[in-house]
């Protein structure tokens, strides 16, 4: 139940993201470190979301990443407290 309000939530933060992307259709300038250029807002809203996101799926990847890894070791110095898994057919 609680992955299908989360599924939910960023669904309706896409939409809210969309919408306010679409109406902010005006050209910024953006300053690099080695220049400037012109871009629609859209395009920077967007591109902000999805850095956002690859950098909070990266950071939530290497959690589960080292969690897995600290069970797994843990099981090799406890497997007497390890449960066995029943296999559904």
């Amino acid at each position: 139940m609680k992955m299908q309000w989360m599924f939910l939530l960023g669904i309706v933060f896409a939409i809210l993201v969309s919408i306010f992307a679409v109406i902010n259709v005006d050209p910024v300038s953006v300053n690099y470190m080695f220049g400037e250029t012109d871009f629609p807002l859209i395009l920077v809203i967007l591109g902000s979301v999805l850095m956002g996101g690859i950098i909070v799926g990266s950071i939530g990847s290497v959690k589960i990443f080292t969690l897995k890894r600290r069970v797994k070791q843990l099981e090799k110095e406890h497997p007497e407290d390890v449960l066995p898994v029943e296999v559904k057919e």
